[in-house]
């Protein structure tokens, strides 16, 4: 049998094959080693940086909040340090096991693990996260007992905000919570977003949310370096954190809670401002709260009992709360006339107690009227048909001219709150707000007749308690006005440079010394002869004042009885002051919701307020309420 076997092709194809082989083997081996090159020099810092990131993790240490004192030093907000018991994810085994061993030993309620839920899916694996705050010795002393049966988990020290004052300036210094969404779109706005970087709380109103970037500090941070699983080893470097910067209020904090104390349990708000600077020397919103409710997240018992309240003690009636100014209108509406030459001091109008406009009669409070009245009577005896006339005269454009010119029905701009989105404006009546107010052509139209309501603080009129105090303020300051503020200076944490918030004019009045004059004659008068009169009995200065009522409800042309209506219903009381007037130190506003007349209610405060801050009297408890005031006062509108 022939064979036909050919080794020579055979051994050729053989190396023809070895040949490829070899080739692709040093092909692929080119490729490796430029893959090699490629990753090892020309992507060696790219690659060098992901293993240090992959080896190192930054943890922030977040500052201690800066301190907020009053004008004399008495702390108003500050840090303590509290125990909280944390875990570390990553070195626990079982965590829900581990929190049901922990429960055993120190209570936990659902609370508790409802907060470590939430910071555990924001929270990195390698950082510690709190279950429990504010330990007790007692609690830790357990804990420590306990410990060896816990890896991963240890008691820390945490700083926590802390109002020694309790309830005091509530609504001015305002309080904590945990950072939401809408904060952090906030804090990214400002670009402060790395600042942030381990902050679980911010300020949320007052003060603390309108200097939230003085009172932060910056965020230190503590290089740690971690295995594959997460773990921490060891600590490589630390930055310190720098503490918040400390601020120094204007307010008084005991004339601040004598403030508070004078309203008892009575509704309302009270604004004193230092005339020469704007400096806020007290601001009162009744009733108040405890900011200290909130600074470890408050329960919801405590939300829905602060919610439910009936008297709203959440709102800041001082900056929030529109009210109709009433007679303590009637001042600015004088020195209105004055300045627009549509009144003389001595001019004299006959009062026969009504003012007939039209096909409508309004009505003085006053039966048979007042008479003879002339400026100095008008104001000091409350007349409201002088003003009826007298806004009739104005017309409403040259009203919201003047009143606009001295702040009402504008934002103050007071450093509470964040941006001014907390302030309300109020409403200062035109034709120009009805046509932006309402919808409909026929509520458009401003129609005469109710210009005549407006001259006695009466009708669309609406101002904060802040609004009026600035007013009188300006008046005091005879027509230089500031803008109302809490910080008078702040204290830079690096340096301990003091950093002060200057007092500057917002504009000054071009107003007559003599006008202004007869107008402070007049509130003088208020305060010794007419409707102020026996709240101020026997005082050794000399003050300024006017009492108002504002109606709560329309009584449809039938007078006004304290005691036929319900409590809600009866009048707001009001009350603007300054004192001495020679040199005025101090000018106020005061609400009392529901308080009947202003003679009744709010004058009392004012001067319990007066008393105490110029002559250092302290009082017994809340002020009175002057019941004869409603029998004798029938001067109030």
């Amino acid at each position: 049998m022939a064979d036909f076997h050919n080794p020579d092709g055979d051994l050729e194809r053989f190396r023809l094959r070895v040949g490829i082989a070899g080739l692709a083997v040093l092909i692929a081996f080119c490729i490796l080693f430029g893959r090699f090159v490629y990753l090892q020099i020309v992507q060696h810092e790219y690659y060098r940086t992901r293993a240090e990131d992959n080896r190192i993790a930054l943890l922030p240490i977040v500052p201690n909040r800066g301190v907020i004192t009053d004008r004399n030093g008495i702390v108003l907000a500050r840090n303590y340090s509290a125990f909280t018991l944390e875990i570390t994810p990553s070195r626990v085994a079982v965590l829900d096991q581990t929190i049901d061993g922990l429960a055993e030993i120190i209570e936990i309620q659902s609370k508790d693990r409802k907060r470590f839920k939430r910071l555990l899916d924001e929270a990195k694996n390698f950082e510690s996260i709190p279950i429990r705050t504010r330990l007790s010795d007692e609690e830790v002393a357990r804990f420590a007992a306990h410990r060896y049966r816990f890896p991963g988990v240890e008691v820390k020290a945490r700083l926590f905000r802390q109002y020694p004052l309790g309830t005091v300036a509530s609504h001015a210094l305002g309080y904590m919570g945990r950072v939401t969404d809408r904060d952090l779109e906030w804090i990214g706005e400002r670009g402060q977003e790395a600042n942030y970087k381990g902050t679980d709380h911010v300020g949320k109103t007052g003060l603390e949310q309108h200097y939230e970037f003085e009172l932060h500090g910056e965020t230190g941070y503590e290089q740690v370096e971690i295995d594959a699983g997460g773990r921490a080893i060891r600590s490589l470097r630390r930055t310190p954190p720098v503490s918040g910067n400390n601020l120094a209020l204007t307010l008084d904090a005991k004339l601040q809670e004598m403030a508070e104390k004078a309203f008892g349990d009575r509704k309302g708000s009270l604004v004193a401002i230092e005339p020469a600077t704007g400096g806020v020397l007290a601001l009162v919103s009744s009733p108040t709260f405890d900011p200290n409710l909130f600074v470890d997240g408050i329960t919801p018992e405590n939300w829905k009992d602060l919610n439910d309240d009936p008297k709203k003690p959440m709102v800041n009636r001082a900056i929030n709360g529109a009210y109709p100014p009433g007679s303590t209108f009637k001042p600015f509406m004088a020195l209105a006339a004055l300045e627009a030459g549509k009144r003389t001091p001595a001019q004299v109008i006959n009062d026969p107690g009504f003012f007939t406009f039209g096909n409508h009669t309004f009505r003085d409070d006053k039966k048979g009227g007042h008479g003879a009245v002339d400026m100095y009577k008008s104001i000091v005896h409350s007349c409201d048909t002088y003003y009826y006339m007298l806004a009739n005269d104005l017309g409403i454009d040259g009203i919201a001219r003047f009143m606009g010119s001295i702040g009402l029905g504008q934002r103050t701009g007071v450093d509470l709150g964040k941006d001014d989105s907390g302030e309300s404006k109020g409403v200062l009546p035109s034709p120009e707000w009805k046509r932006q107010r309402f919808k409909r052509p026929e509520q458009q139209k401003w129609y005469a007749g109710e210009t005549i309501s407006i001259g006695i603080g009466q009708g669309y009129n609406a101002y904060t308690p802040i609004q009026l105090a600035q007013a009188t303020a300006t008046v005091a300051n005879n027509g230089v006005m500031f803008r109302p503020h809490l910080v008078s200076h702040i204290t830079d944490a690096r340096t301990g440079a003091r950093r002060p918030i200057e007092p500057q004019p917002i504009r000054t009045l071009d107003w007559k010394p003599q006008n202004i004059e007869t107008i402070k004659r007049a509130l003088v008068g208020v305060n010794k002869e007419g409707t102020g009169a026996r709240a101020f009995a026997g005082a050794s200065y000399e003050a300024a004042g006017k009492t108002g009522t504002a109606q709560v409800f329309s009584l449809k042309g039938a007078q006004y009885r304290e005691g036929g209506v319900k409590k809600e219903l009866r009048d707001h009381a009001l009350f603007i002051a300054f004192a001495p007037v020679e040199n005025p130190r101090i000018a106020l506003a005061i609400l009392v919701e529901n308080g009947g007349f202003g003679a009744q209610s709010a004058a009392p405060i004012a001067r319990m307020v007066f008393d105490y801050y110029l002559l250092g009297k302290v009082p017994a408890g809340a002020a009175g309420e002057d019941a004869a005031a409603v029998e004798n006062d029938n001067d109030e509108e």
